[in-house]
């Protein structure tokens, strides 16, 4: 994994091949972030990475200046490899925690700038992400949810969505807050 902007621009990061993840394309993370670069002042910003995996997201948010990102994964490996760059790095503003991500959707109480998931592409219940999201009010005002899936997948009847973008092998659905 490669991190393309920020402090760690350039630099090169091998997880252990042991973990159960598939890292967002370079192509698709530079996409994303140039997306939300333009749309977000990123040292006011909180983030919520689920299913961060080999922490591919949460570290470029690090690396780019973010205030806080809670790195939300249910393998005690991704927790501990995020954990280590975390602290090789002197990102302190990466919160690595342990926890199946609908469990956590479902008690966290906090709002978030932006939240991004990057789901397993086979895990069947995907459109519960944005239900949950919006269900608990997890959103800021002007807050963005993405969801990364694979482009046979569908989720432009779900609340609050916006738009669907194609890079590859992969879709990212944006969806905004829904007024409850």
């Amino acid at each position: 994994m490669r991190i393309i902007g920020g402090i760690l621009k350039g630099r090169q990061f091998n997880a252990p091949a042991n973990l159960p993840v598939r890292p967002t394309t370079d192509m698709a993370k530079e996409a994303l972030f140039n997306i939300l670069y333009n749309t977000y002042d990123f040292d006011e910003c909180d983030v919520l990475d689920l299913f961060s995996g080999t922490g591919s997201i949460c570290i470029e948010f690090a690396s780019r200046g973010i205030k806080h990102v809670r790195a939300v994964d249910k393998h005690p490996g991704c927790v501990a490899w995020i954990k280590s760059v975390a602290e090789k790095f002197e990102l302190a503003q990466i919160e690595p925690q342990k926890a199946d991500t609908f469990k956590f959707l479902a008690q966290d109480n906090h709002q978030y700038n932006i939240i991004f998931a990057d789901p397993p592409y086979d895990l069947p219940n995907i459109p519960m992400i944005p239900e949950l999201v919006m269900k608990h009010n997890l959103l800021t005002d002007n807050g963005t949810l993405i969801v990364e899936h694979p482009p046979f997948l569908k989720l432009k009847l779900l609340p609050g969505f916006t738009e669907v973008r194609k890079y590859g092998n992969s879709s990212f659905s944006f969806f905004e807050k829904v007024e409850g």
